[in-house]
């Protein structure tokens, strides 16, 4: 009976140091998962796919976060706002919103304001 206790108590030192060094690299895993600079940006509208894409900024490329899409979180560039300003909305109406912000734009152009939406231009 008393070898079964030593057992017993064996196996209980065995898991808790399981545990304990378990916790230990969980914490230590969750300290190299830094935010990336930046800040989501808002929703303009509805929800985007009820999926989880990813979960932290670590899961994403280059500089883009991981953001909530008001349903669940994908990879997103974040908020920017490029030097420039967006030239006054002429031409062909374009009722679609192509941007939400500076920072879905290529190279240096900005999110601007066209005569029925938002779309990518080169500053003036």
């Amino acid at each position: 009976m008393e070898k079964h206790w030593s057992v017993v108590c064996a196996l209980i030192l065995a898991l808790s140091a399981y545990l304990h060094f378990n916790a230990a690299f969980a914490a230590a895993a969750d300290r190299n998962l830094t935010a990336k600079p930046g800040v989501c940006p808002r929703r303009h509208w509805g929800s985007g796919m009820c999926a989880e894409f990813c979960s932290n900024d670590s899961d994403c490329p280059t500089k883009e976060k991981c953001c909530y899409n008001g349903c669940g979180h994908e990879c997103t560039a974040p908020y920017t706002v490029k030097p420039g300003r967006c030239a006054p909305p002429q031409g062909t109406p374009m009722c679609a919103e192509y941007c939400y912000h500076d920072g879905q734009c290529p190279g240096e152009q900005k999110c601007c304001r066209t005569t029925c939406g938002h779309a990518c231009s080169k500053p003036c």
